[in-house]
C-alpha cells in the first residue's frame, strides 16, 4: 500500500505582487532593446518616398522583364513562356495580369497562325531605352568623374570591377563600362588585373578632391551669415515630418556639427578609432564618405546591402545600417519591397530630385510611363490593331516575327518564280511539238 500511496507534489513558491508591504524590494524592470532593427521599426516614416520606392521596384521588374525579351530571337513572346519567368522577377501576381496594367509598355496580341497570346514591347518604351542610352553616352566625362572621385576616397586608390558593376546604373555607366570606359581612359584608369581598377594619378588640388558637401558649408557661410566654427565640419540635417524631438537631441546634434573629422578626400595611411576623439570622429568619418558616395549617384539613393561592398576599401568598418539610422535627418532608409534602399534626404523634394540630370529625366519619363497604367488606353488599341497586320511571320522553329527586313531563304521565291516561267515556257513548246507531230503522222497515213 505504501507503493501505492500517491506523494504530494512540492508547492513553488508563489510570487508575491508589487505592494505596499514590499515596498522596500527593488524590481527590476528590464530595459527596452535599442538595436539597429529597433531603431528600423520606430522610425519616422517618409510616405513619399516609400511610394516612390514602390514604383522605382514596379520600374526595376518591367526592366527585367524587357531583358528577358531581348534575348529571344524575335521581337515577341508568347505570354506562356514568360509565365515561367514569375519567380525570376519575383512576381506575386500572375504574369497576364501583370502585363495587363501597364498597356503602354507591354502590348499583348494574338498570333495570326498560332492564335495564341503574345507580348511586345510598345514602341514608346523601346525608344525611351534608347535615349537613355543616349544619355548615357552623352554624360559619359561625368561618369569618368564620378569613378575617379571614388577612386580617390578608397584608402589604397583601388577598387573591384564588380563593386562598380554592382553601382553601375546608379553611377550612370554602362553595361560594358569595363571596355567603354576603364579602357578608354587609360591615363586616368589602370586595369591592375582584370577584377581590380587602379587610379594613374590623384588631382587633390582640383576640383576632385572637394567633396559636395563643401559646397553646401560654402554656401551657408556666405549667404547666411554664419561663424566658421559653425559650419566647417557641419552637415544639413533635413528631420522629417513628425520626428519626436527628444530632451537633448538638440544640444547633442549641436555638439556632433562642430565636431572635427578627417575628410573624405583627405590621405592619411591609418585611420584609427583611438586617436582623434574616438569612434565618434571615426563614426562621422563614414557619415561624410557615404553622403558623398550618395551624392555621386545619379539618383542619389542606392542599395543599403551594396554599401557593405565599399567599407574595407574605405576603411570604415561600422554596422552600415545601423550608422544611417542613427543620423534621420540625413539619410532615409525604405524597406518597401524585398530591398532597403537609401536616400539622400537633401536632394529630394516632394519625391522628385531637385537638381535633375539628364539620365535621371530619361528614367523618370519611363516611371510616369509605368504611372499612366491602364489610362489613355483606346488609342493603343487602335495602334495596336495597325502593326498587327503588317506582322510577318515565320514558320521556322520559335515563331518569330520579323517586321520588314530581309530574312535568310528570301532568295529562293525569286528563284522558284523564274522557274514557273520556265515550266510555263517549256510546257508551251512540248505541246505544240505534240499537235506537229500528230499533224505529220496523218499526213503520212493518207
Amino acid at each position: 500500500m505504501r507503493g501505492l500511496q500517491m506523494k504530494t507534489p512540492i508547492s513553488q513558491p508563489q510570487a508575491f505582487p508589487f505592494g505596499p508591504f514590499n515596498s522596500a524590494i527593488q524590481r527590476r524592470w528590464k530595459k527596452p532593446a535599442d538595436t539597429a532593427q529597433t531603431r528600423l521599426e520606430n522610425r519616422t516614416r517618409d510616405s513619399q518616398l516609400d511610394k516612390l520606392t514602390t514604383n522605382l521596384q514596379r520600374l526595376a521588374t518591367v526592366l527585367q522583364l524587357q531583358h528577358l525579351i531581348s534575348k529571344r530571337r524575335g521581337p515577341y513572346v508568347s505570354v506562356q513562356i514568360m509565365s515561367r519567368w514569375k519567380n525570376i522577377v519575383g512576381l506575386n501576381t500572375g504574369m497576364g495580369e501583370f502585363l495587363r496594367k501597364y498597356p503602354h509598355i507591354f502590348e499583348i496580341f494574338t498570333h495570326p497562325v498560332k492564335r495564341n497570346l503574345c507580348c511586345r514591347v510598345s514602341r514608346r518604351m523601346l525608344d525611351l531605352m534608347l535615349e537613355e542610352e543616349a544619355a548615357v553616352k552623352e554624360c559619359e566625362l561625368d561618369a569618368v568623374r564620378r569613378v575617379k572621385k571614388l577612386l580617390m576616397m578608397s584608402v589604397s586608390g583601388t577598387l573591384r570591377v564588380h563593386t562598380l558593376w554592382l553601382i553601375k546604373r546608379e553611377l550612370g555607366l554602362p553595361d560594358d563600362f569595363r571596355d567603354s570606359v576603364l579602357a578608354k581612359y587609360c591615363d586616368d584608369f589602370k586595369l591592375v588585373d582584370l577584377e581590380t581598377v587602379e587610379l594613374v594619378r590623384r588631382d587633390e588640388d582640383g576640383d576632385l578632391g572637394v567633396a559636395q558637401v563643401e559646397i553646401w558649408r560654402e554656401r551657408e557661410y556666405t549667404e547666411k551669415w554664419l561663424s566658421e566654427f559653425e559650419t566647417k565640419y557641419a552637415f544639413p540635417i533635413n528631420l522629417p515630418t513628425g520626428f519626436k524631438i527628444e530632451s537633448g537631441f538638440k544640444g547633442k546634434l549641436k555638439n556632433w556639427q562642430r565636431l572635427q573629422y578627417l575628410k573624405p578626400y583627405e590621405r592619411k595611411d591609418v585611420v584609427r578609432v583611438g586617436n582623434c576623439g574616438g569612434i565618434q570622429r571615426f563614426e562621422k568619418r563614414a557619415v561624410a564618405i557615404l553622403h558623398e558616395l550618395l551624392s555621386l549617384t545619379t539618383e542619389k539613393m542606392v542599395v543599403v546591402e551594396r554599401l557593405s561592398h565599399f567599407r574595407k576599401d574605405f576603411c570604415m568598418e561600422v554596422n552600415v545600417r545601423e550608422l544611417l539610422l542613427k543620423h534621420p535627418g540625413i539619410f532615409y532608409i525604405s524597406t518597401r519591397g524585398n530591398t532597403q534602399v537609401v536616400f539622400l534626404i537633401e536632394a529630394y523634394k516632394k519625391g522628385c530630385l531637385i537638381e535633375p540630370n539628364p539620365v535621371y529625366v530619361v528614367r523618370r519619363k519611363m516611371l510616369d510611363l509605368l504611372l499612366l497604367g491602364q489610362r489613355h488606353s483606346r488609342e493603343l488599341n487602335i495602334e495596336s490593331k495597325e502593326e498587327s497586320d503588317n506582322v510577318v511571320v515565320d514558320e521556322d522553329v520559335g515563331g518569330d516575327v520579323d517586321v520588314g527586313g530581309a530574312r535568310d531563304g528570301d532568295w529562293v521565291i525569286p528563284f522558284l518564280d523564274n522557274f514557273d516561267d520556265n515550266l510555263h515556257e517549256i510546257s508551251d513548246s512540248s505541246v505544240q511539238g505534240l499537235i506537229d507531230y500528230s499533224e505529220n503522222k496523218n499526213s503520212r497515213s493518207e
